[in-house]
């Protein structure tokens, strides 16, 4: 819903009821991931897209209805193969999108959520999307990190999922759960889709070399909050990192732990660490290696990495925490330039968030998109797998 909130939260301000389609889950190679949106406004245009032009046009009829009729839909696409060729799915995916009427009526607490978006403020949204009862279909509640707004039928249903959604808010996750009919854990009847809209996840860039300018770069590309640091004033500018959202001069050791102590890393942060340079590098990584982080990796030949492993056995590491360390940083790839370089830290970075292996798709008989293993108790394993 992140796309289209700006267009979404003006239309329903102005007082009309929108029509917005959501993927809640998605099997095999489906186009977009779960959370992808599109609306279609009282003048009928559309914002947004769940599948990259696949199903836009069945989905903009659909949406147009189900504003009309009032009553939201569970839609699947690409169930057979005549259905993926009638509506345009051709890739071999599945996907399940829910449609739902929005208006001040349905959702009062929409501009709340703009407001926490806007602003960098971690919170959920969860949507009813399998109900025996057709009046809980649609229901919202706004989840934040201290507390929920708004109700999904019941106050057993609303302190079971909200205590459930907590988890996937932190990790950032969008993903779909099940439970009884009124929020029984063991047991089935409400599926609820959870939108996750965390802040930003970081990166975090040690080295103010030209390397690191090109890993920036990258970094933003990818969506990160991309931080720059180096204890040298002369090479930390703004100047020269003209793309990262902010370039600090401290010692990497110290700012890393700073940011742990205040809070502001989580595990989604990935640390790259460029100096090659053990005054730098070896109190670094004693304090990143032993946290929880998405990526740690470190430039330098064979020769510094075995270096470097010596000197943080010496400083107390253990294998376990020195297994987390991607060294020499990189995939495979034949880089030599900082701009590839930087391609094939960006490539490793999402093989490791995916499970991929880096190797040619044109090599391979198996399907395309990877999903992260299941990590919430309630998630549903066809959902994460996306096996049916």
């Amino acid at each position: 819903m992140r796309e289209v909130l700006k267009d979404l939260l003006e239309a329903v301000a102005g007082g009309h009821t929108v029509g917005l389609g959501t993927v809640v889950r998605t099997f095999r190679s489906a186009p977009r991931p779960a959370g992808a949106s599109m609306m279609v406004d009282a003048d009928g245009r559309a914002v947004g897209s769940v599948s990259g032009g696949c199903v836009e046009g069945a989905l903009y009829e659909l949406a147009t209805a189900v504003v009309e009729d009032g009553s939201p839909v569970l839609q699947r696409y690409g169930i057979t193969d005549n259905d993926a060729f009638e509506v345009g799915l051709t890739c071999g995916g599945i996907m399940d999108v829910f449609v739902e009427p929005v208006s001040l009526a349905t959702f009062p607490e929409l501009q709340g959520v703009a407001d926490d978006v806007a602003a960098d403020r971690p919170v959920a949204v969860v949507t009813v999307i399998e109900h025996p009862d057709p009046a809980w279909l649609g229901r919202h509640l706004v989840v934040r990190p201290d507390g929920f707004e708004g109700t999904l039928g019941s106050s057993r249903a609303d302190h079971a999922v909200s205590d459930d959604s907590q988890g996937l808010l932190a990790a950032g996750r969008n993903t779909t759960l099940m439970y009884g009919p009124d929020g029984e854990r063991r047991g089935d009847g409400m599926r609820v889709f959870v939108a996750s809209f965390a802040p930003q996840p970081r990166m975090l860039v040690f080295g103010a070399i030209d390397f690191a300018a090109a890993v920036a770069r990258q970094g933003s590309f990818l969506g990160y909050r991309v931080t720059v640091c180096d204890a040298r004033a002369v090479f930390a500018t703004k100047a020269r990192f003209p793309v990262a959202d902010e370039v600090v001069v401290e010692w990497p050791h110290r700012y890393l732990q700073a940011q742990l102590d205040a809070g502001q890393v989580d595990p989604r942060t990935v640390v790259c660490v460029l100096t090659h340079d053990p005054k730098f590098d070896v109190p670094l990584l004693e304090v990143a290696l032993r946290h929880d982080l998405a990526y740690v990796g470190a430039m330098g030949s064979r020769n510094t990495h075995d270096d470097r492993l010596g000197r943080l056995r010496e400083a107390g590491l253990t294998e376990a925490e020195l297994s987390r360390l991607s060294s020499p940083i990189g995939l495979d790839l034949g880089s030599r330039t900082p701009e590839e370089t930087a391609v094939s830290i960006a490539a490793e970075i999402i093989s490791l968030r995916w499970g991929g292996k880096g190797t040619r798709l044109s090599h391979m008989d198996v399907r395309i998109h990877h999903e992260p293993l299941v990590d919430g108790a309630h998630g549903d394993p066809a959902v994460d797998s996306k096996v049916p």
